[in-house]
């Protein structure tokens, strides 16, 4: 495997940009764990390594389990997830593909069963922000131990 190019060397100030974006989350208000669980999960339907090996480590770190992070795929079959966790994967699901006819009402309902307006707009931020980093590692060939 090779890096297809260093994206913060090529660009400093996209990658600047895209910090700006990862701290406006972090002091969202956002539980750190929900979104390490967000990152996770949205990296494994982009198929980025890089992220997925990132995130799972840091989600450790913050005293997670390996359960926690190898039953998300089938997320829906397990109990390990509170409501509010479901919620948000379901959303980060639906945001992800993003199908031709939006998010359904029924999905929708149930975050804001959990989130406020707010934190609604938290977790589209929050996504839409592992989504672009994704597509980041993924278009410039990134993967786990590629910087050294």
């Amino acid at each position: 495997m090779k890096l297809r190019l260093n994206y913060r060397a090529a660009n400093p100030e996209a990658y600047k940009a895209m910090l700006g974006l990862e701290q406006f989350i972090r002091n969202s208000g956002l539980d750190a764990r929900l979104y390490e669980l967000i990152k996770i999960r949205a990296s494994q339907i982009n198929g980025c390594a890089y992220c997925i090996d990132m995130h799972a480590k840091d989600f450790m770190k913050i005293g997670e389990s390996m359960d926690r992070i190898l039953m998300l795929p089938v997320w829906r079959e397990v109990p390990i997830y509170t409501p509010e966790e479901r919620a948000a994967l379901e959303l980060t699901e639906y945001a992800t593909k993003l199908p031709e006819d939006g998010i359904p009402d029924e999905v929708y309902e149930r975050v804001r069963t959990y989130f406020d307006e707010k934190g609604y707009v938290d977790l589209l931020m929050a996504i839409n922000a592992i989504n672009a980093w994704n597509r980041l590692g993924v278009g410039t060939g990134m993967f786990p131990g590629c910087f050294g």
